[in-house]
């Protein structure tokens, strides 16, 4: 018996729609770039759990506007299993399509001798191998920390810019001299191969793959959803003395410098303080800490400058002549680059991790004395 018109109609148009959804989401899967996440047993759990939580913020906050998610997740290597447990994922999703980004978090290579032993891990030549491939195919290569030595050891970053984790870097200058390094950088992108440097540096690999596949405005919803500082640099964060501590000249160089910050010397000063000629002092200062005696010289007092700064009530034009500078317009373009905070910025947040209240004007403490004539305010660096 055939159904009246009416009838008829409203099947014909529930079986539309619903064809329609279906096909919206089957074109919604397909659309949405595959990320594979790919693990080596004993990675830094930090930086597997930052990844897979990025991504699951990034889905949620899309989940919460009505709209598909941004990205699918599959999680692959000898440390899958381990990483489903910690992420709650699924590791089989979109197991039959190619990967459209490969992140491959930070390892638990924290000095020279694991790095060595962790490239020559079988689970290590196998994960070369899926790089290999997924690159091939079109994908987008992630990494951060020491699990950018295993991007390297596949020779995908030959004769690219990259950065890692700064204390391995001169290590990373030894394994792989093809490639340019850059450990001032936090995160580096050259074509579809994007580096990172520490393990907390994951944090910002995440959000530029989050920009650049869904959006810069979700990425900064992201970053706004978890209290993130967007960081463009790593080179405040570097230790000097571990890094020079691998060549006992450099150090000594250092040494001596630290002992004169306050006033002005030559490179070649320097050199013969480490014993050593001027040519081969750059050659092994280069090495030890990725910086030429120049630089060498400039983030130490740099380093000076930033101590006194967050430690005395010294104007810049003080904590200039302390570090060797005559001309506080120098230090200052110094500390701007390496994007310290102004003055008052840091002393402010000095006193706020010390419990202080923040300091009311003297009218105010004493209303029965007239306020006292204002000083000469000190040159703020910003």
């Amino acid at each position: 018996m055939l159904s009246s018109g009416k009838g008829c109609a409203n099947g014909i148009s529930r079986a539309f729609i619903s064809t329609s959804v279906k096909s919206d989401i089957i074109r919604g899967y397909f659309a949405m770039p595959l990320i594979d996440v790919l693990v080596l047993e004993g990675a830094s759990a930090a930086s597997v759990a930052i990844t897979t939580e990025l991504i699951d913020v990034a889905n949620g906050i899309r989940a919460r506007a009505g709209r598909l998610p941004c990205f699918d997740v599959r999680i692959s290597g000898s440390g899958a299993r381990w990483t489903t447990q910690l992420a709650r994922l699924p590791a089989k999703g979109g197991a039959n399509r190619p990967a459209d980004v490969v992140i491959v978090p930070g390892l638990a290579w924290t000095d020279e001798q694991l790095v060595r032993e962790g490239l020559q891990r079988r689970d290590a030549e196998m994960a070369r191998k899926a790089l290999h491939a997924a690159f091939q195919s079109g994908a987008e290569i992630a990494s951060s920390c020491s699990a950018v030595f295993l991007v390297a050891s596949a020779g995908l970053l030959d004769a690219r810019r990259a950065t890692t984790t700064w204390w391995l870097a001169p290590l990373f200058r030894q394994l792989f001299p093809r490639v340019t390094l850059d450990t001032d950088a936090m995160v580096l992108t050259d074509g579809r191969l994007t580096t990172a440097g520490a393990a907390m540096a994951q944090l910002d690999l995440m959000l530029s793959i989050i920009a650049r596949h869904a959006g810069p405005d979700l990425a900064d919803s992201c970053a706004r959803f978890l209290l993130l500082d967007r960081r463009q640099s790593q080179s405040r964060y570097m230790a000097l003395s571990f890094l020079t501590a691998a060549d006992e000249r450099i150090s000594r160089a250092e040494r001596w410098a630290r002992a004169r910050l306050h006033r002005t010397f030559s490179i070649s000063e320097l050199a013969t303080a480490a014993g050593l000629g001027a040519r081969t002092f750059a050659r092994r200062c280069e090495r030890a800490t990725g910086l030429s005696p120049v630089k060498f010289v400039q983030r130490l007092r740099v380093d000076k400058a930033i101590e006194l700064l967050e430690t005395t009530r010294l104007s810049l034009d003080d904590i200039a002549e302390k570090v060797g500078y005559a001309d506080p317009s120098t230090l200052r373009k110094l500390l701007h680059r390496e994007k310290t905070p102004g003055a008052r910025a840091s002393r402010a947040a000095r006193k706020r991790d010390n419990g202080a209240a923040p300091s009311r004007t003297r009218a105010a403490r004493r209303p029965d004395r007239p306020a006292a004539p204002k000083r000469k305010r000190a040159l703020d660096v910003s």
